[in-house]
């Protein structure tokens, strides 16, 4: 079984930062790909960004210039640097690691709020 745990969200003014974390534990196919989910009140879950065990990224363009993602391949740990952060960036957010295309394992999530 695959646990993911994130840490780092809270309340942060507009224009501050916040950096996410995640660690997953259990039996993780080394080839996989990593990364952050997010969810508003009344919308969808979307994409934020992802990181693949080859090291290639990919980000919402909400996000571009903003967030960064990175990660450790060999401690199964995925970061978010989240700054310059907006109102509009407040929700839950969601790690996620995935393998194989059917292979899909979540956190629990962490909410980020960005309100003065």
């Amino acid at each position: 079984q695959v646990q993911l745990v994130e840490s780092g969200g809270g309340l942060v003014q507009p224009g501050g930062s916040l950096r996410l974390s995640c660690a997953a534990s259990g039996t993780i196919f080394r080839l996989n790909i990593m990364g952050w989910y997010r969810q508003a009140p009344g919308k969808q879950r979307e994409l934020v960004a992802t990181r693949s065990s080859a090291g290639v990224s990919n980000y919402a363009d909400s996000v571009k210039g903003r967030f960064t993602i990175s990660g450790d391949n060999a401690k199964n740990t995925v970061f978010l640097q989240m700054n310059t952060l907006k109102p509009e960036d407040t929700a839950v957010y969601y790690c996620n690691v995935r393998w194989g295309g059917s292979t899909s394992y979540w956190g629990q999530g962490t909410q980020v709020t960005v309100s003065f």
